[in-house]
């Protein structure tokens, strides 16, 4: 029986995260989150949302298939197609789950709804009891529980679990609620609705005002025994509960929480959010709690004298107990193939075959550059190689001319989805504005950049570059990245996988009214 301390951690990176602007994970990224996720030992994995499109439900399917250890979850509205839609792609996991959801605020019913409490009550009635036909774990979620009445919650709650229902989450779906409100609205709940104590009770909590891990945790201590959180709170506007902060606040300060823990290892974490923001695209602020670069630097001089004679005199948490020493791991320009794949291996990296030979090559352009490749440098490769080019626009060949007082001009060729290669040449303002202008020219498509960010991997003037590109075609954002020893390279493989980001979404079936969701 589950330690009535522990708290699972339901991860929705890969479903509430990718709602966030710009975002487009194809299958394959999804997966190698969703395996790096199992590392990290999340409870739960909400794979997507499998009725807003064919790759979504195709990500999904994959996911259950493939990962192994948590349960994974799809979710649902109640309407039948959503949930026979969620079914068909979780069921082939070993521990799958559906999650379906319907508002139980007033202002949900009236103006999104456009129907009445009585009809949501049935409909979350008939969700519950087809879905609990279907697949032995169901979660419920009243949506905007906050906003909503809770008297009317706790009997669409009580129905729920009546029917079936295995785990009942009690969203904050625009982070409107405080931690004490949100405490005493889950008492209240209990109260009113008492066999939830024979159920899961989850926190899914949104950051708007900047409570979502204060309110998630608040939810754990009223009772809740799972939170609903992402990767470097990614999410709907301004993110979800953060799942480094919330686990790292159990594990750092769990005491104060009545001995609450939870069985993520820690040591994955910064590896986790590294990843994770390399394939989405949005970068971690450097005063991040827990990832950020700046976390566990000290700029004061009377920090760093304190940390020289002992670490714990400015620093509440170990940088190794989330694993910041990846640089440990270091490669030289004459490693071997094997050692490669040993480096990949202890970072939890399975490359074999012609993905070797292709990651192999990879780092020995980066080898021939850079003294030392590390662990960082590494990660940042494998998981350029994961995105597949060849489903969209491809990158053949680019070159930049300019000079003093002239206007760079870009000459470049790009592959085309049906295999043929077309050329594309333009004058910008600058390297970046006409290079980027060529491969619109190449692409037919007109998009406008709304973001373009340089970063580099690690320090040091040998470092990796790794570029961010947002764009916007006709009203669809796609976003790409890349990372190559050239950051002029590393953008022209960005601004092409944007484009091909745009495209494959403009095509997508996605309607407004799957965009709202716990």
């Amino acid at each position: 029986m589950k330690d009535p301390k522990q708290v699972l951690i339901f991860d929705t990176t890969l479903r509430d995260g990718e709602q966030s602007p710009g975002i487009s994970l194809n299958t394959a990224e999804k997966l190698e989150i969703a395996h790096q996720l199992a590392r990290l030992g999340v409870d739960v994995i909400e794979a997507g949302f499998p009725i807003t499109s064919p790759g979504d439900s195709e990500a999904v399917r994959s996911i259950a298939q493939q990962v192994e250890g948590p349960i994974i979850a799809g979710l649902a509205r109640t309407h039948k197609g959503d949930i026979d839609a969620a079914w068909e792609s979780v069921r082939f996991a070993a521990r799958p789950r559906i999650h379906t959801f319907i508002s139980t605020s007033d202002i949900h019913i009236i103006h999104q709804l456009q129907t009445t409490r009585e009809d949501v009550l049935g409909q979350a009635r008939a969700a519950v009891v087809h879905a609990r036909g279907l697949c032995e774990d169901v979660e419920f979620s009243p949506m905007d529980a906050t906003r909503a009445d809770i008297e009317f919650t706790a009997e669409v709650c009580a129905v729920a679990v009546e029917e079936g229902a295995t785990t009942i989450n009690i969203p904050d779906t625009v982070g409107y609620t405080t931690p004490d409100e949100y405490e005493a609205y889950l008492a209240r709940l209990y109260e009113l609705v008492p066999q939830l104590r024979d159920v899961v009770v989850s926190v899914h909590c949104h950051n708007d005002l900047g409570l979502a891990v204060a309110n998630s945790v608040a939810g754990a201590t009223a009772g809740a025994r799972q939170i609903e959180c992402a990767i470097n709170g990614l999410g709907e506007r301004a993110g979800n509960a953060a799942l480094e902060e919330v686990v790292m606040l159990l594990k750092t300060r769990g005491d104060a929480y009545g001995g609450l823990f939870t069985n993520c290892n820690t040591e994955e974490i910064a590896k986790t959010s590294r990843l994770v923001s390399r394939l989405t695209g949005y970068a971690v602020q450097p005063n991040k709690a827990v990832v950020g670069r700046n976390a566990f630097a000290h700029e004061s001089g009377i920090h760093q004298d304190g940390v020289l004679k002992e670490r714990t005199t400015y620093e509440i948490m170990d940088a190794r107990s989330i694993g910041l020493d990846a640089n440990s791991l270091v490669l030289g320009k004459h490693s071997g193939r094997h050692a490669l794949a040993d480096a990949l291996s202890q970072l939890g990296y399975s490359v074999e075959g012609q993905a070797l030979n292709q990651a192999f090559k990879r780092f020995k352009e980066i080898a021939d550059r850079k003294k030392q490749v590390t662990a960082m440098d590494l990660e940042a490769l494998v998981t350029d190689e994961i995105r597949h080019d060849e489903a969209g626009f491809a990158l053949e060949s680019f070159k930049v001319h300019t000079g003093s007082g002239e206007s760079p001009v870009a000459t470049v060729s790009v592959k085309l989805p049906d295999g043929n290669s077309a050329a594309g040449e333009a004058t910008g303002d600058g390297t970046f504005d006409a290079l980027f202008q060529a491969l619109s020219n190449a692409c037919g498509l007109a998009p406008a950049l709304r973001e373009f960010r340089v970063d580099a991997v690690t320090a040091g003037e040998d470092a990796l570059g790794e570029t961010s590109v947002v764009i916007d075609l006709n009203g669809v954002t796609g976003a790409g990245q890349a990372v190559a020893n050239d950051v002029v390279e590393a953008a022209a493989r960005a601004y092409i996988r944007a484009l091909s980001n745009a495209v494959s979404r403009a095509e997508l079936p996605i309607t407004s009214d799957l965009k709202g969701t716990p």
